[in-house]
């Protein structure tokens, strides 16, 4: 038997469910590029969350963004239904879809919906080892009948720039305290970056986020999404914790630094990028504001694309 996407008919509508979040949406693309080379002819669908529907806005290789709803699901009328999420709405909106090929992770629970399995990215690639994200989706493209070949980075489209200038783009949020660097530091290397590389610190954080901490700078609170995408890709430099924006960074191949506590870097650090990655398990407060500092002038200093700039050495003993 044929792998699935060699048997869809020309012009068949596949249907790729990734409901959230903001990082994981980004770290798709590239699996969503995977399909369009192989087959230009299919219509992709793309079924999200109102609030991370602007990631696909413009897309080159994404030709319908589907409410996540039952019944506008079911309009849609895929042949093939492709589950990226995993958990019991987009098990449902799969069903729902009534695509005669429904397709996603075996290891994920709900998979008895499934008419095709797939087995897990190691099995896929042929190698026993830690798998970033980003191959994580790709290599269902693979299992699916796409021919292996290098997975690209990822990609998005933005429109210009709110605010002109050098600017570099600072999130000091995440979504739990110990993925997020002190504010303080924050604050010192913002004053660093304005003083010794004339680039003017722009703050960025959801309406939920307290960014007074940083009145001094220029600060864009609960932006709509497409104006927060457009303002990163327009950065000279992007710094923050591991979060979805430093992921958008990387999609425009803006040079950033990511500071990241328990999570680990081979799984969602920056894909492709040019990235100074900083990793400290024991607690972000263990990363020194000069060890971030020094770490993007290295990075400036050697700006090979699609490069990542290991942390200085203090923020590497701290890891396990």
């Amino acid at each position: 038997m044929q792998p699935v996407l060699q048997e869809l008919p020309r012009g068949a509508r596949v249907l790729v469910i990734r409901l959230r979040s903001l990082g994981d949406c980004v770290l798709m693309t590239p699996a969503l590029a995977l399909l369009k080379r192989f087959r230009p002819d299919l219509e992709t669908g793309v079924v999200v969350e109102n609030r991370f529907a602007a990631v696909f806005d413009g897309h080159p290789d994404v030709d319908t963004i589907v409410e996540p709803r039952l019944g506008a699901v079911a309009r849609w009328k895929p042949s093939l239904a492709l589950n990226f999420h995993g958990g019991p709405r987009s098990i449902a909106l799969t069903l729902a879809s009534r695509a005669a090929e429904r397709a996603g992770f075996a290891h994920h629970r709900g998979s008895g919906a499934y008419s095709v399995r797939i087995p897990r990215a190691q099995e896929i690639l042929g190698e026993e080892r830690t798998v970033h994200t980003a191959e994580h989706l790709a290599s269902a493209m693979f299992y699916l009948g796409v021919p292996r070949t290098e997975i690209p980075r990822a990609r998005l489209a933005a429109g210009p720039p709110p605010i002109e200038g050098r600017y570099a783009v600072i999130h000091p949020a995440a979504s739990a305290p110990e993925k997020t660097w002190p504010a303080s530091h924050f604050l010192e290397l913002a004053r660093r970056l304005r003083r010794y590389w004339a680039l003017e610190p722009v703050f960025i954080g959801a309406a939920s986020d307290d960014l007074r901490p940083f009145a001094g700078f220029r600060r864009f609170a609960g932006e709509p999404l497409g104006r927060v995408v457009a303002l990163i890709a327009g950065a000279r430099l992007f710094v923050g914790n591991d979060s979805g924006p430093a992921h958008v960074a990387a999609a425009f191949g803006v040079p950033l630094g990511v500071l990241f506590g328990p999570s680990n870097p081979e799984i969602w650090g920056p894909w492709k990028a040019r990235a100074a990655v900083f990793h400290s398990p024991q607690g972000l407060e263990r990363i020194r504001v000069d060890e971030v500092f020094d770490g993007l002038k290295k990075l400036r200093e050697q700006p090979k694309r699609g490069e990542t700039v290991a942390g200085p050495e203090p923020a590497r003993r701290s890891a396990p």
